[in-house]
C-alpha cells in the first residue's frame, strides 16, 4: 500500500489539472517534498519514484510557470506520463524494479517469501506499471499532438490507472497463494 503513497503527487496532479495545470504542478511539487522528505527522515536513501516525481513536478512547474507559459495540459501530460514511465522502465532493465523500495518480504500479510518469488512479484508489479503509464503517454500524446479529444487521455488514463492499482493490490496475495500450495 506504501508504493501507491509514492504515487500521491502523480493522482494530486492528474485530479488538479483540469481546474488549473499551474496549480496542479505547483501542488504536485509540494506532494512530492512532502512525501520525499517523510520518507528520507524514516530512512536517509532516496526512493526512485520519489526522487523522479520531485525532479519531475518542480522542474515543469518552473518551465510552465516562467519559461514557457503556453506549454499545453496535454503536453505536460505527456511529459509527466512518459518520465514517470521512462524511469520505471530504467529501474526494471536495471533489475531493481521501482517497487521493491516499498516491498516488504516479510509483510503481515505474506510472511517469509523467498526471495526468487519477491522479485518476481515486484517485476510484475513495476512492469504492470510501466505498461500503465505508456498507455497514458501514447493517449496523452495523441491528444496533444493528433488533436483527439481531451476525454480520450482521460478515459486511457482512468482504466489504465485502475488496472495498474488492482493489480498492485491484488497480485501478491494471489502470488502468496500459490507460494503456499
Amino acid at each position: 500500500m506504501t508504493l501507491l503513497f509514492g504515487f500521491a503527487p502523480f493522482i494530486l496532479f492528474a485530479l488538479l489539472s483540469r481546474l488549473s495545470a499551474d496549480l496542479a504542478l505547483w501542488l504536485a511539487f509540494a506532494a512530492a517534498f512532502v512525501v520525499t522528505i517523510r520518507d528520507f527522515v524514516e530512512s536517509p536513501s532516496l526512493r526512485l519514484l520519489d526522487g523522479v516525481s520531485l525532479a519531475l513536478f518542480g522542474l515543469l512547474a518552473l518551465i510552465r510557470g516562467f519559461v514557457t507559459p503556453e506549454l499545453s495540459l496535454a503536453i505536460v501530460r505527456t511529459i509527466v506520463d512518459g518520465v514517470l514511465c521512462l524511469a520505471i522502465l530504467v529501474s526494471l532493465i536495471r533489475g531493481r524494479p521501482f517497487s521493491l523500495q516499498y516491498a516488504s518480504r516479510n509483510s503481515q500479510h505474506h510472511p517469509h517469501w523467498p526471495l526468487p518469488a519477491f522479485l518476481r512479484v515486484n517485476q510484475r508489479i513495476s512492469l504492470v506499471w510501466a505498461l500503465s503509464f505508456a498507455l497514458m503517454t501514447l493517449a496523452d500524446g495523441a491528444v496533444a499532438f493528433l488533436s483527439l479529444p481531451l476525454y480520450v487521455g482521460i478515459a486511457v488514463s482512468v482504466v489504465a490507472l485502475t488496472g495498474a492499482v488492482t493489480f498492485t493490490l491484488l497480485y501478491p496475495a494471489l502470488a502468496a497463494e500459490r507460494l503456499s500450495r
